[in-house]
This record gives structure tokens, sequence and C-alpha cells, in this order.
């Protein structure tokens, strides 16, 4: 009768209203085995995707997210506005799978004499989707099962889940603050390592140690004396070095951005990474890349040919003439990068200047576009609730986001869970902004204060 009238079981059901054999059938349809794979167990938070819903929700002044909201340099605009309007019409298709030839060539050039090295562009040089892939690429290729992998506390978010997926057990080690001198705010340099905690992390089981420089969310800069203890280190257990510097041309204060790979014993066990978004302001167009030895970049070759496989070639091609100019302006008053470090220091000091005046006490960053600022004097407005389950700056955040219409970034995000608690009286400010965003920001913060102070 069922082959006859053409119904399947599930409408002979429905049409029956027969709903106990209507919900048997379903049951038996459903999925009953785990189909997430192991390593995704305990990753799936993401504390961006939780504070951009909530930035998008309200009316706000966006200080949380990471990305300017100023234009690109009028140069690279042009660069990218003639590959994708010119004559070459192969630049709308694929190009080399490990990196455009016009890009690799120029950051050969460019980075070779920064690293004392003489780098083979189709060696040396990796392309990859921004500098997210080229750390997944790293840890991907170079963590396996049982390999532990040193991180340096507070750590840009994605390394501990980075590190997990590929099998590997991350080992943290905290930069741990000193009080500031008398009648100063704290600086992020007043952050360090202490050298025998560093120390004790290495084992035989260490693989790798990731080393961010200028560091995101604190904007410490490390001195060369802290990066020679770490190479010494790495060159002594034999260990792997992921050295993030996407924030290399971001320094401020006369600070010197020290790249560990130029050290003694050290270009042969470490990548560097570094970012086009992060360098030239254009953070859509995710290129990124990393610089080592081919000994380490043909096993994340191995992992961008099997996953990513290409990045778009027009971008690539303009960041190549973007470096191009650059190369010739280095050290020059009309370089690009001596440009940005300077209006974004004044930025920086503007910021500064409005969280004091808030109420607020910012830890001056002495690189990167971030900076944290301590809200312990707001326990009053914004109460600690010892039985939660949700750091205080998180929350404190939301009522910020709700109520004054300001976005941060919670610190605690960019700890491990047994050290959130120390840190969740700190929040997270971006500052490469316009100068109507920050002057709408100084606003609300000094209202703010207004009200709280009763004036």
């Amino acid at each position: 009768m069922l082959r006859r009238s053409g119904l399947s079981l599930g409408q002979y059901f429905l049409r029956r209203k027969n709903r106990a054999g209507f919900s048997w059938y379903l049951n038996k349809t459903k999925m009953s085995r785990l189909v997430q794979a192991r390593r995704l167990e305990g990753v799936d938070k993401n504390v961006w995707v939780e504070f951009v819903k909530l930035a998008a929700t309200y009316p706000t002044v966006n200080l949380g997210q990471g990305f300017p909201d100023l234009p690109p340099p009028d140069f690279v605009k042009e660069a990218f506005m003639k590959a994708v309007g010119g004559e070459n019409i192969m630049l709308h298709q694929y190009t080399r799978a490990f990196g455009h030839p016009a890009l690799v060539t120029i950051l050969a050039r460019f980075f070779g004499k920064l690293l004392g090295q003489e780098l083979d562009p189709l060696t040396n040089v990796l392309v990859t989707v921004g500098a997210y892939e080229a750390l997944f690429c790293c840890f991907q290729a170079l963590v396996d099962e049982g390999d532990e992998v040193i991180i340096i506390e507070p750590f840009f978010d994605c390394y501990q889940p980075m590190v997990k997926m590929a099998g590997g057990t991350p080992v943290f080690v905290q930069l741990r603050p000193k009080a500031a001198e008398a009648g100063k705010l704290m600086s992020s340099g007043d952050w360090q390592l202490d050298p025998a905690e560093l120390a004790s992390r290495f084992t035989e089981r260490t693989k790798a140690i990731v080393l961010n420089s200028p560091n995101n969310p604190l904007g410490k800069v490390f001195t060369r004396e802290e990066m020679e203890l770490i190479a010494d280190l790495c060159v002594k257990h034999d260990v792997v070095c992921f050295s993030d510097e996407v924030y290399e041309w971001v320094v401020y204060d006369g600070k010197e951005h020290i790249r560990i790979a130029s050290l003694p014993g050290m270009w042969d066990r470490t990548i560097t990474i570094g970012s086009a978004g992060k360098t030239f302001s254009t953070t859509g167009w995710k290129v990124g890349w990393t610089l080592g030895p081919d000994r380490l970049l043909k096993h994340l070759r191995t992992v961008h040919q099997n996953s990513v496989y290409h990045c778009p070639t027009a971008a690539q091609e303009a960041v190549a003439q973007a470096f191009q100019r650059e190369l010739d302006n280095y050290g020059k008053q009309d370089s690009y990068f001596v440009q940005l470090a300077q209006e974004l220091q004044q930025k920086r000091d503007w910021l500064v200047r409005s969280l004091v005046a808030g109420g607020m006490k910012p830890i001056v960053p002495e690189g990167t576009y971030f900076l944290m600022a301590d809200v312990s004097e707001f326990k009053s407005e914004v109460p600690d609730l010892l039985d939660s389950d949700e750091p205080y700056d998180s929350r404190f955040i939301k009522w910020m986001i709700i109520n004054k219409g300001l976005v941060a970034i919670p610190v605690s995000a960019f700890y491990s869970t047994p050290h959130k608690r120390n840190f969740d009286h700190l929040i997270r400010f971006c500052f490469v902004k316009e100068e109507a965003t920050l002057k709408a920001a100084e606003d609300i913060l000094q209202q703010w204060n207004l009200e709280k102070t009763g004036q």
C-alpha cells in the first residue's frame, strides 16, 4: 500500500497524524554518534565573537577589537587599485601557492637586511592568509602530541587553542608587574619575566616557545637583555621559537624592536611572523608571512598547501608595491613606518590622558596600538561578585557597553584559566582610531567621571 501510494514512511505517519509514530521515525533518523573532533574540546569559546556581537547590539564607541577605523595610506590604496584595475589580467588569477613572486622577493630583500641573512624568497619566505594562518601553520606543522609549548602571559588568545588543537600542552609563564615609580603611571616595561621561573618551564618535552614582542595586549617591547635570556634558553634546550612580530613598526619613546632571529644561534630555530594588516592598516586584506630557515618552513608549506593553498593575488601585489616604497624610504622621514609610530604615539598619549581624567589607571604601552587600564576604582559602581564564574573585567565591560556606550576587551581573556582572576581588574583599549572616535571616547569618560564624583 505504501509503495503504491508513493508515500515515504515519514509522509505516511504525517498524513495519519500519528505523532508517536512520526516521533519514532525522526528519532531513528537523527545521528547519535559524537561528531565533534576531540581536538576541539574546550576551544569553542572566543572572546571576539561575544564582544563584537555585543558592541553591534548597542550604540557604542568601539575601542575594543584591534582594527583601524581610519584609512590606509594613499600609496597602499593606489597600489591595490592598480592591481585590480590595471592591464595585468593575471593578477585576478592564482599565483604561486607559497607566495606571489613580487611579494616574496621584496620581503626577502627587506627583512634580509634587518635579520642579517641572505634570504631565498622561494625557501625562506611563506605568504599566508594573515598572521593568523601563519601561527596555525606553525603549530600544526611543528607541534605534536605530548609536546609542550611555552606561552608568555598575557598572550594573544589564539595561542592556547592552537597549541591544544595540534595535540600539544601549553605551559605558561607570567610577565609580573613591578610597582611604578612614585608619581608616575605604570609602564608596560614594568612587567618583566623572572629568569628563574622562565628557565624552570623548559623541560625535555619543550618543543617551542611563543614570543610576542611588541606584546598584545600589554604593549611591552622586550629588551635586548630579555631577548638574550630567551634565546640562550632556546639554544640550551634545542627549542624552536615562534616570534609573533606583527606590531614591529609600532614602537614608541625611542624603544628598539629586537628581532630574536637576529641573535646568535637563533636564525636556525626561529620562525618570524609578520602582517600587512598591522603594518599598513589593511586588516581586511589578510596578508601575512613567515620568515625562517627552509628546514622549518618546508613543514609549514605542507600544512599551507593542504589547507588554504593560496592567498589573494591582487592583495599580495599591492603589499609588494608598498614594501618597495618603504624599502626606498627606509629610515627617512618620508617612511610610512616612521610616520605611523609618531602618529600612534600621539593617539596613545591622548587616550592615556582621557583614561586618567575618567578615573582609570592606564598602563602606558611601549608598543602596539593597545593599552591596558586598571578599573579597580570602579568596584563601588560595578561590584565584584565573588561567587560568579565570570571574571570581573568581562562583567564590567558588558555593563560599560550597555550603560556608557564604550567598548573594551577583558584582559582575563589573555590569561590561562588558573590566572584569570589575578588580572580581571584590567581591561584593554585599542587606539588606532580616527580622532573623532578618540574624542567621543574622551567625552564619555569625562561625563562618566562627573557622574561618579557628583559634580
